[in-house]
C-alpha cells in the first residue's frame, strides 16, 4: 500500500537528486506517479539525471523540475521552496539528502570542517526550515526524509567532520520529528534514513555494498510503515551486527568506558563476547 504522501499526483522535492540515493529516489517517487522537483549543486549532472528522470516519469518532463541549489546557503533553499511551489503547489515528500566527505581530523582541516557543516547540516536544517512549516499549513499527509549514516552513530575513527554533521542529522531529525508530533493537527512526519554501505554516483561498485536502488527498496515500506529510524544493511553488515555496534557505542556511556572502545585493543575480546 503506498503511503498517501508518495501517491500519484503529489510532489517531492529531493537534494543531492543528480546521482546515488538521491536519483534512484526521485525514479521511484515518478515512477509513482509523483511530480519531482530535482536539487543539486552540479548543474550538468542535475540535467543529465533529469532526462533519466522523465523517461520513467508518468507525465514526462512535465513533471520534472530541476533548480540548481547549494543547500548550504540559504537563499539557495528558499529559491528551491518558492520554485517547487510555483511549479506544482504543494510539497509532499521532502527529503534532505545532499551531502559531501570531506576528509579531516579532529585537529586539521578547517576548509573541510566548514564544507561539511554547510551541506551535511545546515543543508538539512535549511531545507526543513524552509519547507516543513508550508507543507504542515497544506493540512495533507507529508513526509521529511533527512539522510543521516551508521557513521553519525557508531563514530568510527577517521573522517571526523563527517561523523560529526550526521550525528548532527540524527540529533536534529529525532528532535524535529518529537516537535512535529506535538503540533496539534499535523499530518508531517519525520524519517531518519541510514544507509549501509552504498555505491556513491560516480564511482565504481564494490564488493560487499549495496545499491542506491536497494536502499530505496528498503527506504519506501519502511516509512509506509511509519518506521523514523531506516537502518539499512549491506553485503557485509547484518542487522544484528548494527544493533550489536550501536547497542556496544551507547555503552561506552552508560558503563563509562572510554569513548569508541569498539577500536581499543583492550576491548576486543569482550565485544567479540558481547551479544547486543
Amino acid at each position: 500500500m503506498t503511503h498517501p504522501a508518495m501517491a500519484s499526483g503529489r510532489v517531492a522535492v529531493v537534494t543531492g537528486a543528480a546521482n546515488g540515493i538521491g536519483l534512484a529516489s526521485v525514479k521511484r517517487y515518478a515512477a509513482f506517479g509523483m511530480k519531482v522537483c530535482m536539487a543539486d549543486v552540479d548543474e550538468d549532472a542535475l540535467a543529465a539525471a533529469a532526462k533519466d528522470v522523465a523517461e520513467v516519469a508518468k507525465g514526462g518532463a512535465g513533471d520534472v523540475a530541476t533548480v540548481r541549489t547549494d543547500v548550504g546557503r540559504r537563499e539557495d533553499i528558499l529559491a528551491l521552496k518558492e520554485a517547487a511551489y510555483d511549479r506544482f503547489g504543494e510539497v509532499a515528500v521532502l527529503m534532505n539528502n545532499a551531502a559531501t566527505r570531506a576528509r579531516a581530523g579532529a585537529l586539521d582541516g578547517y576548509g573541510e570542517w566548514v564544507e561539511s557543516m554547510s551541506v551535511n547540516l545546515w543543508g538539512v536544517v535549511n531545507g526543513t526550515q524552509a519547507f516543513v512549516p508550508a507543507m504542515i499549513a497544506q493540512n495533507t499527509p507529508c513526509v521529511v526524509v533527512n539522510t543521516s549514516s551508521k557513521q553519525g552513530i557508531t563514530l568510527p575513527p577517521g573522517n571526523t567532520p563527517y561523523n560529526v554533521t550526521k550525528a548532527g542529522v540524527k540529533a536534529y531529525t529525532e528532535l524535529l520529528q518529537h516537535e512535529l508530533r506535538n503540533v496539534e493537527g499535523c499530518q508531517v512526519t519525520a524519517h531518519m534514513l541510514v544507509p549501509g554501505w552504498t555505491t556513491r554516483g560516480g564511482f565504481q561498485y564494490q564488493k560487499g555494498q549495496w545499491s542506491a536502488d536497494r536502499v530505496v527498496d528498503v527506504m519506501i515500506p519502511a516509512i509506509e510503515r511509519g518506521d523514523f529510524y531506516i537502518i539499512c544493511p549491506d553485503d557485509d553488515v547484518t542487522p544484528e551486527m548494527d544493533r550489536k555496534r550501536i547497542l556496544w557505542g551507547a555503552g561506552d556511556l552508560a558503563h563509562n568506558r572510554p569513548p569508541l572502545s569498539r577500536w581499543h585493543g583492550d576491548y576486543d575480546e569482550e565485544f567479540e563476547r558481547f551479544d547486543g
